[in-house]
């Protein structure tokens, strides 16, 4: 559970980091996460360690040879400041000239594997913290933190996430966790399913995956194959930032996800070709306005739906990447939903007449505040390759519980769990008439609207009658105002004679 004091304890982390000329966000949270592995790593060997000694077996893995031992975690926690950044930097290396840094970065490779996920995207990652006082001084602060079970540090990473106040290139930027929560709990992941997000950032959706596993169905951890599942074949992720993917990894292990697919390469391009229908789940907030050339494009995406647009071609990658029968929930930005474009058009023609597109979700533009103001939508769909489409769900949220604004304050309005809700149970919504927040529009009147999925297209909006007064009224009422001016006036005038 995230407390106050652990709340503090980060923000005070993040303050020292500011100060001591790290100001850039996900420089911090990167420098942070280096940090964070490292105690990591030191724990698990002390309990790896303490247990073959009580077994009396041998220790399965070594993460550090006897020149190394310096390296570790509660080695160099209390050395003095200028003696631990030597261990960082080149003033005090091991035998085979490796420092901290450098040594953690290693353990990327094979003989490393039981160091986790994260080590295997180290390459290219740079030691920023500049000076030996502020090395001593975050790691002091981290030293204190109890992180002792895996909610405790999965909130403590995830508020360290939310700090992310600015948006990233390509037009990617953090998705609102209550958001991410919303599509999971819409789509309600099965002990079989495999989940992917082709455009990872952070991995909050896997994440979010594996939290609904863990609070609705912990009885499945008893299987021994659910947990192999869960740890190593159950999610996967596709990003091409390398700083994003280590980030992503660190955030999947505190959530005890051990063993994640994460693969480091663009979703969209000919390299990533072999992701043919291998998932049965998909939750992504693809990027927006990004735009590539046709020959950076892999070309059977063009076959779906020939665009520049990435918004559009991720909804083909996914729908290639979907196994028949395999579910979508993703964010799309609201031209999606109505572009007049020969892409948009055939990719919604595509969804609607050739799989199964189940529902829309209309977000208002405040949702992504303060990144972005672009309107968005949620497009829930199943692929089927033969049609299936039959009335689509509209939900038009207009609160998700916080101000529309760029404060984002808690509000007490909140549309969220009525959309879960209801989502749930499409079949009692036949009854609702176009002027409620939800209904369903059958296949034949959105064929009819050149496929159109703007709510604003099927939803009447009921305007009250509002009776006004006549003008002779309105001039009557003027003229007994100024009667009544004009006698205030002359009893002021006799009080001052």
């Amino acid at each position: 559970m995230l407390t106050g004091e652990l709340k503090s304890q980060v923000d005070k982390i993040w303050e020292t980091f500011w100060t001591g000329g790290v100001s850039n966000p996900l420089t911090v949270i990167e420098q942070f996460t280096f940090l964070l592995f490292l105690r990591r790593l030191d724990e698990n060997q002390l309990l790896a360690e303490k247990k073959a000694n009580l077994l009396g077996t041998p220790l399965k893995s070594v993460q550090y040879t006897p020149a190394q031992q310096r390296f570790r975690w509660h080695s160099f926690v209390n050395k003095d400041p200028e003696t631990m950044f030597g261990l960082f930097t080149k003033s005090q290396q091991d035998a085979d000239n490796l420092t901290v840094f450098e040594h953690m970065k290693q353990l990327g490779t094979e003989a490393g594997q039981a160091a986790g996920i994260f080590a295997q995207f180290m390459k290219g990652a740079t030691f920023m913290i500049p000076t030996p006082k502020l090395l001593d001084q975050v790691v002091q602060m981290i030293a204190k933190i109890q992180m002792d079970d895996r909610d405790t540090k999965g909130d403590l990473y995830e508020y360290l996430l939310s700090k992310i106040a600015t948006a990233g290139t390509n037009g990617q930027f953090r998705t609102p966790r209550h958001i991410i929560k919303m599509m999971v709990e819409m789509m309600q992941p099965t002990q079989d399913d495999s989940i992917a997000d082709p455009a990872c950032g952070t991995a909050g959706f896997l994440v979010a995956g594996g939290e609904y596993v863990h609070e609705h169905h912990p009885d499945w951890f008893h299987d021994a194959a659910f947990t192999a599942h869960f740890n190593q074949d159950m999610f996967t992720g596709i990003e091409f930032d390398a700083t994003m993917l280590r980030i992503a990894a660190m955030n999947l292990q505190l959530h005890g996800i051990e063993h994640p697919q994460l693969v480091g390469r663009d979703a969209l391009s000919e390299a990533n070709a072999d992701s043919r229908e291998q998932f049965s789940l998909i939750l992504a907030n693809p990027p927006f306005k990004g735009s590539l050339d046709y020959d950076g494009v892999e070309s059977s995406l063009l076959t779906t739906v020939k665009t520049k647009k990435t918004e559009l071609l991720f909804l083909g990658l996914i729908l290639r990447m979907l196994k028949v029968g395999g579910r979508c929930a993703v964010i799309v930005p609201d031209g999606v939903l109505f572009g007049s474009s020969n892409a948009h058009v055939q990719i919604r023609q595509t969804l609607i007449a050739g799989h199964k597109l189940e529902a829309v979700i209309s977000m208002p533009s405040g949702v992504f505040k303060p990144y972005a103001g672009v309107s968005t939508a949620v497009l829930v769909f199943t692929k089927t390759n033969n049609g299936g489409t039959d009335n689509v769900w509209f939900y038009d949220m207009q609160a998700d519980g916080y101000s529309l604004d760029d404060k984002r304050s808690p509000i007490k309005e909140n549309n969220i769990a009525d959309i879960i809700a209801r989502y749930q149970n499409r079949q009692n919504e036949q009854a609702r008439s176009r002027t409620e927040q939800s209904f369903l529009v059958p296949l034949a009147e959105i064929e009819q609207n050149n496929w159109d999925l703007s709510i604003n297209r099927y939803k009447q909006v009921v305007y009250e009658q509002v009776q006004h007064d006549s003008p002779a009224e309105i001039i009557a009422k003027i003229e007994g105002l100024d009667a009544e001016r004009a006698q205030a006036l002359a009893v002021l005038k006799g009080l001052l004679a």
